[in-house]
């Protein structure tokens, strides 16, 4: 696997396939790669946030499943993230693309995950005090994959399309934020939303205000 960086350090673990991430130390060695790569390129710092779909502001998709909803097919747990949706309905959106949210770095690409679909995790440095913070967003049920482990992404470009995980659900895109990043993706659902964003509300605080 080819990096786009020439950082050695950052080449090394990303040469590693991500989704054997179970092992604590490689997790470990992988995240730090990561962040270190994101402090150092002040090119790729997330200067703002936009939505994924109908970019900048979601126009033309709604939010189905909002955040923190219990579902009781899902043992009745919190919803981690949000399903948007094409107006039509049903498999109106399936192929319509999916844009990264903010600059950062293509953390993990797993394909045919059960229950998933496709998956891709971008990580984020938002600036700010201190170095600022890292996020992660997790794009769920893609159907095609237009970026590889260890791409720099700028906010806006097609990361992918919106799938159906095989047929398992209607069309959608499963949208999380985190605030760290942890490579792992998730159960979509859980018992707590201790670890996980509103999507909605952190982009809108975060929205990207073009420069006139």
């Amino acid at each position: 696997m080819k990096s786009r960086f020439s950082h050695p350090l950052l080449i090394l673990f990303l040469a590693l396939p991500l989704f054997v991430c179970t092992d604590g130390a490689t997790k470990a060695g992988r995240i730090n790669a990561i962040e270190r790569e994101l402090a150092a390129t002040p090119a790729l710092a997330a200067d703002g946030f936009i939505f994924p779909v109908g970019p900048p502001d979601g126009r033309g998709y709604y939010n189905a499943q909002p955040f923190g909803v219990r579902n009781k097919r899902f043992g009745d747990n919190f919803h981690l993230g949000e399903d948007w949706n094409g107006r039509g309905g049903g498999n109106s959106d399936l192929g319509d693309p999916v844009h990264a949210v903010a600059r950062g770095i293509v953390a993990l690409v797993k394909r045919d995950h059960p229950g998933w679909g496709n998956v891709v995790i971008i990580a984020h440095r938002v600036p700010g005090a201190g170095g600022g913070r890292f996020v992660e967003s997790v794009y769920g049920h893609l159907g095609e994959v237009l970026v590889k482990e260890g791409d720099a992404v700028r906010r806006g470009i097609k990361i992918g399309t919106i799938g159906n995980a095989g047929g398992l659900y209607y069309a959608h895109l499963h949208l999380e934020l985190r605030p760290a990043v942890t490579l792992d993706i998730g159960g979509g659902y859980g018992d707590s939303l201790e670890g996980f964003l509103h999507p909605t509300e952190y982009i809108r605080k975060h929205y990207y205000q073009q420069r006139r």
